[in-house]
């Protein structure tokens, strides 16, 4: 049998010197698992949190999975089996789960982790900008990324080590952050290059680590399918071959786990769903924005010089087509959650359908607009509804539920990890658990 050689952490120095006798156990018994099983991926990050607590040896396991982009109806369209197997020896939602607003990667997944809406959380697009920072964070910008004072709330990792709880995350939107000083015990840098089977293999190589230094709460992200959604549209054949190859992943989780024979619940979720665009791209200055009046301008979210410019960019725009609404921030519709953070711009402009909006017209570079797009009002566009399933010894078999938002995974998962939500440091929670309390079994604390 061929053995692949993996040497998996890059153990920080001040870990070293603080705990060296424990971070050099936790080295050598991670390395003894990529031995043994060649699972291992070489660039994962270990930081000395200590093993867990005597208290949370007993709580259960979830792994949190995200598939990007994965439209609420994808795996019935595309007969993704074993998607359709969770749901039915677990729970799932049938109509879909109700992204945040915007609908965009950063901010959905943010939400989904913390609990909350962006504006409260912070991380309200991609892209923006800060008027009292006087900085632009960027998801391409690793400096940004990976600066905890971007991000509000706590993650439910943070929450964990808070607790005395180890976690791991397989890239997440935060994850490389120390958000109030902590990351989770075991972590990546963002790399699209490592291959699905490889995400899937160190999920289990974490699983398989001693109890005490085992991550109770797990992370794990793929983007296939946004990506062929945007290039090719969610009615594309490319985005049918994302779809099965991430459902045979998910496959290939789901069996490792039953072999573990651990109490492990599986949730697999989306940040949002994807729609074909129409029609070429609105620019708003030809609609009659002075871009003048603004300090920045991030794509379509607008960031003036004063009120009084605002409100004129906000004049020259309103009743100028019916293909998007305008709004002052403050008087953005209160469903959106999206008027009180200088972060959001002002005035805020939102699409009423599935067109693709920018702020000013880029003459050097020709439009190339995304086939398939996200980020506009699931009440308009339910396309932008994504995927929950959820199975495992805490979930009770073949139950659906109604539409929720994603701002509920985080009661759900702190519920089933016995943590403790009742007096974050950040303040309360956007989430209620609700009728998720429906799909868990009866007798859960």
């Amino acid at each position: 049998m061929n053995v692949t050689f993996l040497f998996p952490i890059k153990t920080r120095r001040t870990a070293l010197r603080r705990k060296r006798g424990l971070a050099l156990l936790v080295v050598l018994a991670w390395w003894l698992a990529g031995v043994c099983s060649g699972q291992a991926v070489s660039s994962v990050i270990a930081v000395d949190h200590g093993p867990n607590s005597p208290q949370q040896l007993s709580k259960p396991y979830v792994v949190l999975v995200s598939l990007d982009g994965f439209r609420y109806d994808y795996p019935k369209r595309y007969n993704a089996k074993n998607l359709l197997s969770l749901a039915a020896r677990g729970a799932s939602v049938p109509d879909g789960m109700i992204p945040c607003y915007p609908s965009i990667t950063f901010p959905s997944h943010y939400t989904i982790v913390t609990g909350l809406y962006p504006e409260h959380h912070g991380i309200v697009a991609n892209t923006f900008y800060d008027p009292i920072r006087k900085e632009t964070y960027s998801y391409h910008d690793p400096k940004s990324v990976g600066d905890g004072t971007w991000y509000g709330g706590t993650p439910l990792w943070v929450l964990a080590e808070q607790q005395g709880m180890r976690s791991a995350s397989f890239f997440w939107v935060g994850s490389e952050a120390a958000i109030q000083g902590v990351r989770p015990s075991y972590y990546l840098k963002f790399d699209p290059t490592i291959p699905n089977r490889k995400r899937v293999e160190q999920v289990l190589a974490w699983l398989r680590l001693p109890p005490e230094q085992r991550p109770h709460f797990i992370t794990l992200y793929f983007g296939d399918t946004d990506r062929a959604g945007h290039q090719f549209g969610p009615d594309s054949p490319q985005v049918a071959d994302a779809v099965h190859e991430l459902d045979e992943q998910i496959g290939a989780l789901a069996a490792g786990i039953e072999q573990l024979k651990l109490p492990v619940d599986l949730i697999v979720v989306a940040d949002h769903g994807m729609i074909s665009v129409k029609g070429a791209p609105i620019h708003l200055d030809q609609y009659g924005l002075n871009a003048s009046l603004f300090e920045k301008v991030v794509d379509s979210n607008l960031y003036p010089k004063s009120d009084a410019d605002a409100e004129q960019a906000y004049e020259s725009l309103r009743g100028k087509s019916d293909k998007f609404l305008v709004y002052r921030r403050s008087q953005v519709p209160a469903e959106l959650h999206f008027d009180s953070n200088l972060r959001e711009g002002d005035p805020v402009v939102v699409a009423t359908g599935p067109y693709f909006i920018t702020a000013v017209t880029d003459l050097e570079n020709p439009d190339h607009p995304p086939l398939g797009h996200h980020g506009y009002d699931p009440a308009r566009m339910p396309e932008m509804k994504a995927i929950f399933f959820a199975a495992g010894p805490d979930f009770r078999s073949a139950v659906t539920v109604q539409s929720f938002e994603t701002v509920s995974v985080y009661p759900l998962i702190a519920r089933i990890l016995g943590l403790d939500i009742s007096n974050l440091k950040t303040g309360p929670i956007d989430g209620k658990i609700g009728a998720l309390e429906d799909i868990l079994k009866s007798g859960k604390p």
